[in-house]
C-alpha cells in the first residue's frame, strides 16, 4: 500500500504543475472545444493536463492504477480487483473554464478499499491548494501559506444556512428540495469541486449538488470535508460509493459542514 503521507508532498506538486498546464491554456484563450457522448464539453486543456497526470502519477506510484475522467471506459471486472488507485479529475469546471470565469481545479485522490483515503484540490487561477490524508487534517495552502481548516459548528440551531450553489444551477430546482421553513443565503460558485471545499473551511454550511456528477468529481474534495468534520452523502444521507457498481455516475448529493444539523429536517424528499 502507499504510503500516504509520503506521497502527498509530490501529489500537490503534480497537481500544481497540472494547473499550470491550464493556465497557460486559459489565459492563451487558444483551446479547442468538442462535445462528449454524454454531450459534456471537453476542451483540449482537459486532455492536456489529462495526459500529464496520468504520466506523473504512473511515475509517482509504479503499478498503481490511474483512472480519469477523460479514460473511464474501464469495467468493474477489471477495476474490482483494484485495492487503492488514484482518482482523477484533470479539469473539474469544464464549462467554468470555456465561460472565462476563472472557477476551475484540479482533482486529485487516492481511493483505498473503496474510500477516498487522500484528496488534493488545486484552483491554478487563485493558486489556492486544499488537501486531507485520512486521519491526519485537512488544510488549506494560500498565499505561500499552509493553515488547518475545519468545517462550521453550530452551539445552537442557525437561524439562517449558508448555501454555496453552481453558478448555471436553476435556483427553482434548488429550493424545491429545501424545507422553506429555514431560511438560505446562497453563495455562487463554479467548480463542484472548490463549493466542497468552502464547506470544509468554514465559509459555507452545506453544498447542494443536483445534476450529473461522476465518482472523481467529488472522492478528492470528500476526503478534505471529512478531515476537516464534514460529510458528503447522497440525498439520502447515506454515504457515496467508490468503485462498486458498473457506472461511475453519483446520485444527487450534499456536502454538509455540522452533521449534527438536522438536514433530514432541512432536505425534503
Amino acid at each position: 500500500m502507499i504510503d500516504l503521507l509520503a506521497v502527498a508532498p509530490e501529489a500537490r506538486r503534480i497537481a500544481r504543475e497540472a494547473g499550470r498546464i491550464l493556465s497557460e491554456i486559459y489565459r492563451s484563450g487558444q483551446f479547442e472545444r468538442h462535445q462528449k457522448e454524454d454531450d459534456t464539453p471537453v476542451t483540449s486543456a482537459d486532455l492536456a493536463a489529462d495526459a500529464y497526470l496520468k504520466q506523473a502519477l504512473s511515475a509517482l506510484t509504479p503499478g498503481v492504477p490511474v483512472l480519469t475522467e477523460e479514460a473511464a471506459d474501464i469495467p468493474l471486472a477489471q477495476r474490482v480487483e483494484w485495492p487503492e488507485y488514484w482518482l482523477v479529475d484533470p479539469l473539474d469546471g469544464t464549462g467554468e473554464f470555456i465561460a472565462g470565469s476563472g472557477d476551475f481545479a484540479t482533482l486529485i485522490a487516492l481511493v483505498r478499499h473503496h474510500h477516498p483515503v487522500l484528496g488534493i484540490v488545486y484552483a491554478p487561477e487563485s493558486d489556492v491548494l486544499y488537501w486531507a490524508v485520512q486521519g491526519h487534517g485537512a488544510f488549506k495552502e494560500c498565499g505561500g501559506e499552509q493553515y488547518a481548516i475545519a468545517a462550521m459548528r453550530h452551539e445552537v440551531a442557525p437561524a439562517s444556512l449558508v448555501v454555496a450553489i453552481s453558478r448555471r444551477q436553476k435556483i427553482e430546482r434548488l429550493t424545491r428540495r429545501l424545507n422553506p421553513d429555514f431560511h438560505y443565503d446562497l453563495l455562487p460558485l463554479g467548480s463542484s469541486s472548490l463549493k466542497s471545499c468552502l464547506v470544509a473551511e468554514g465559509a459555507a454550511d452545506c453544498y447542494v449538488r443536483l445534476g450529473p456528477t461522476g465518482e472523481w468529481d467529488t472522492a478528492a474534495a470528500q476526503c478534505i470535508v471529512e478531515e476537516a468534520g464534514g460529510r458528503i452523502l447522497n440525498l439520502g444521507l447515506q454515504p457515496l460509493s467508490y468503485n462498486r457498481r458498473e457506472s461511475l455516475e453519483n446520485p444527487d448529493f450534499i456536502t454538509l459542514g455540522d452533521p449534527s444539523l438536522a438536514w433530514e429536517r432541512i432536505l425534503r424528499p
